[in-house]
């Protein structure tokens, strides 16, 4: 299995319910550092799984509907707690369904693994097939 990795970061505002977030139950920041892994079972005729440039573009826009802004005011994530696990998977869905969009070229792609990195000893990854 061929992969590339593109990275990226953004920042956001959120808070979290639950006694066992402790302090993050109020307001706070975070900047998240992202791995958006590609994989395909072959390279095109070009030799690689896709254009690299373009895949960090598309990251790019994808945390930009995210950057500086306060999770705790999306509509779509309400009564959710907007945890690193489900911000990994939250990304990794936008993410794959611009990619079955031909965001990145018509040829297909065997998996997309998104990791969200909270800091330089802790993160979360969604990991899954696309189809």
């Amino acid at each position: 299995m061929y992969s590339i990795t593109v990275s990226h970061h953004f920042m956001i505002a959120h808070s979290l319910a639950g006694e066992v977030f402790g302090p993050a139950q109020r307001l706070h920041g975070a900047t998240y550092v992202v791995e958006a892994e590609l994989r395909r079972e072959a390279l095109d005729d070009d030799g690689i799984i896709c254009d690299i440039g373009r895949a960090l573009d598309l990251l790019k826009t994808v945390l930009g509907q995210f950057e500086y802004r306060n999770l705790d005011d999306f509509d779509e994530f309400s009564g959710r707690n907007t945890t690193t696990e489900f911000l990994a998977g939250e990304i990794h869905r936008r993410l794959a369904q611009q990619i079955r969009d031909g965001a990145l070229g018509s040829q297909p792609f065997a998996g997309l693994k998104v990791v969200l990195r909270e800091n330089p000893v802790a993160w979360a990854a969604y990991d899954a097939a696309l189809e």
